[in-house]
């Protein structure tokens, strides 16, 4: 009896929840309650004949992540313990392995592992597919539960089982956790008025970071800048849109999102008390760039504000809202996606270099984008000599840093 007054209370929460009676819902309103009905009716078949005894609140969690793993990759239920966990993601330290992951065909994948890391110095890179995380299979796994899975205590140890593109078999890979502290913006002087700076995530400090770069560099003389967005795989939209305003004439859009709810709906335009709107710029660039980092480098592409080199970038151009939940538990739910100025869209396209660098080699991108200055030559490697070839470029030739009709 008990049993059967929590699938009717079930049934009129979840029905009240879609927006009232069914009185006063439409034929499409309608056709939801009827599947709820059939929800509910598996949901009291699993209680009352399953082998074992489940609690009813597994039961629905369990529902819910199905729920949410059928829309896409980056949709997902957070229970209390991983909703807490969520809220240290962007702080820049935590206990884990520095890498970040994503859903690729329903496989764990990694984005980037940040510089530093005991991910980075193990070895592993972008693309490789997580197959199993201390031998627990990860098919179907959701992403907060590997997070999870990964996380620990500092000087503990993780086996991640790893394929990757050209290896024969799977290989472990045991990583000790570690407190990461992630310093996000590094920067150096080439010489030749030529500054480097290297920004790792976005952070909540790296705006007042990249800043303070920034000026230590013009201080110095700066009359030229490679940013470098190689490995980084994003993080929080506002600081992505504070770096790109450092580059780009007030007012002018730096990103836009559209989803089906109208406040998804958002413009985000540059809104700079001191910046550099003039300074000639190469962006690098490779498959580790994602999300934040693809908004900067497709910002200031669109502008002609930066000539973007190295590789095709991610591609995780969407976004995550995380709503709260009475219980607190949250729901990390796909709201909207992000387009560039030009209003490309990202999303499973990533941003085309205006000059592909692929070790050592250089090329136009096959969809004709044209490349504004042919002479940047070299790899996009961390090394010296493929940044000393492209910090000649840009100084011997700054104008060629702005688009044709800039």
């Amino acid at each position: 009896m008990k049993k059967a007054f929590v699938i009717g209370s079930l049934l009129v929460v979840l029905t009240l929840s879609l927006g009232g009676s069914v009185a006063s819902k439409s034929a499409d309103g309608s056709a939801t309650y009827e599947q709820l009905k059939l929800f509910t009716e598996v949901l009291s078949i699993v209680q009352t004949q399953y082998v074992d005894e489940v609690a009813p609140k597994d039961l629905i969690y369990s529902a819910i992540k199905g729920t949410l793993r059928g829309l896409d990759p980056h949709s997902s239920f957070l229970d209390p313990d991983s909703y807490k966990e969520m809220q240290v993601e962007t702080s820049g330290s935590f206990g884990g392995l520095g890498i970040e992951i994503t859903l690729r065909d329903d496989v764990l994948t990694v984005v980037s592992p940040i510089e530093g890391t005991p991910a980075y110095r193990a070895g592993l890179q972008t693309g490789d597919r997580i197959v199993k995380i201390d031998g627990l299979v990860t098919k179907d796994m959701q992403l907060p539960d590997a997070v999870k899975r990964m996380r620990g205590k500092p000087g503990t140890k993780v086996t991640i089982t790893i394929v990757r593109e050209g290896w024969t078999e799977p290989k472990d890979f045991d990583i000790t956790r570690e407190q990461i502290r992630v310093q996000s913006v590094r920067s150096a002087d080439l010489s030749g008025g030529v500054a480097y700076i290297k920004l790792r995530q976005f952070q909540e400090q790296s705006p007042g970071d990249m800043a303070a770069a920034l000026e230590k560099a013009a201080k110095t003389g700066m009359k030229a800048l490679i940013l470098d967005l190689r490995n980084n795989p994003g993080g929080l939209l506002t600081a992505a849109v504070e770096v790109t305003e450092e580059f780009v004439d007030d007012g002018k859009l730096v990103v836009y999102t559209e989803g089906r709810v109208r406040n998804q709906n958002m413009r985000f335009s540059a809104h700079a008390k001191k910046s550099y709107p003039t300074l000639p710029m190469v962006v690098l660039v490779n498959q580790g760039s994602a999300s934040a980092s693809e908004i900067v480098a497709g910002a200031l592409q669109d502008w002609g504000r930066a000539i973007v080199v190295g590789t095709q970038t991610f591609g995780k151009g969407s976004v995550q809202t995380i709503i709260p939940l009475s219980d607190g538990s949250g729901l990390r739910l796909t709201t909207a996606k992000y387009f560039t100025p030009k209003g490309r869209s990202i999303h499973g396209k990533g941003i085309t270099p205006d000059i592909v660098s692929v070790r050592g080699r250089t090329r136009r991108p096959r969809s004709g984008r044209s490349s504004r200055d042919a002479r940047i030559k070299g790899d996009a490697r961390p090394g010296a000599q493929g940044l000393g070839c492209i910090a000649f470029a840009i100084c011997a030739a700054p104008r060629r840093a702005r688009r044709d009709g800039e």
